[in-house]
């Protein structure tokens, strides 16, 4: 369900404006002052709030210019992902689908509207094979070369090494799209217009976390969410989990079983 959803949500999440993310002409070392900056264009209101005092932090060892630029990916990436599951939940909570059969056996999509419902349905094959895409890109997005710093080294938090162009010319095959600006859209955009771009996206996957959440939020916790009472489905099982099978705690249960055993 979510292989295709992530195909058919691609145009889609265009709607949140992600910006432009071009190579670094040099490295990048952000400190809080750059922070407050940000939060001063990100809403004016608020400005910077920072509770945690993690804009002061240093994790692992790293300097403190390296665990903000851990810290700017990491929102801008789970912004990112937030925006897709927003989308996704709002098509499958109107039961829009693919036509075709979901597996090649013949599977056909299961018929609800009731979204993570609808993730408990799919096969774990189905579900090994979205971990597999996911771990590449994971993989991918972590590579440093001289052309592409990582994000704690320098890099732009955020950026996404090209498919066709990226670490060691790219993957070696023939690949018709980049996972970032797939179109060619942004090669003529001003680097002003990128910048708002950036300000668009991080302001859309903060809401977009807190809309996915409050969804689940009042599918798990009836009245959790006030405006969402009768909106949305409840739903009684684990939204956490990515398997409806705990393979965990069967694993566990075996080696309780055995250790007396030995």
């Amino acid at each position: 369900m979510k292989t295709a959803l992530l195909a058919a949500l691609v145009g889609s999440a265009a709607a949140f404006a992600p910006a432009a993310t071009g190579r670094a002409a040099s490295a990048i070392a952000e400190t809080k002052a750059d922070l407050e900056v940000l939060a001063k264009k990100l809403n004016p209101v608020v400005g910077f709030w920072d509770p945690l005092n993690l804009a002061e932090a240093e994790f692992w060892g790293e300097s403190n210019e390296a665990t903000i630029g851990f810290l700017r990916h990491a929102e801008i990436k789970h912004g990112r992902v937030a925006m897709f599951a927003f989308v996704g939940y709002i098509v499958h909570a109107n039961g829009i689908k693919f036509p075709w059969a979901m597996q090649m056996d013949g599977t056909p999509f299961p018929d609800s509207y009731n979204p993570p419902a609808l993730w408990d349905m799919i096969s774990d094959e189905a579900k090994y094979q979205i971990f597999g895409l996911i771990a590449f890109l994971e993989f991918w997005s972590e590579l440093s070369t001289p052309d592409h710093k990582h994000y704690m080294r320098g890099g732009k938090p955020g950026d996404f090494p090209d498919f066709r162009t990226g670490p060691d010319g790219g993957i070696p095959h023939p690949v018709p799209f980049n996972f970032y600006d797939p179109f060619g859209l942004s090669k003529k955009m001003s680097e002003e217009k990128k910048a708002a771009g950036l300000i668009k996206e991080i302001n859309n996957g903060r809401a977009a976390m807190l809309g996915i959440f409050g969804f689940l939020s009042a599918q798990c916790a009836e009245g959790s969410v006030p405006l969402l009472t009768g909106v949305v489905p409840p739903y009684d099982g684990e939204p956490m989990a990515p398997f409806v099978t705990n393979y965990v705690g069967d694993i566990g249960q075996s080696l309780q079983q055995l250790l007396p055993a030995l």
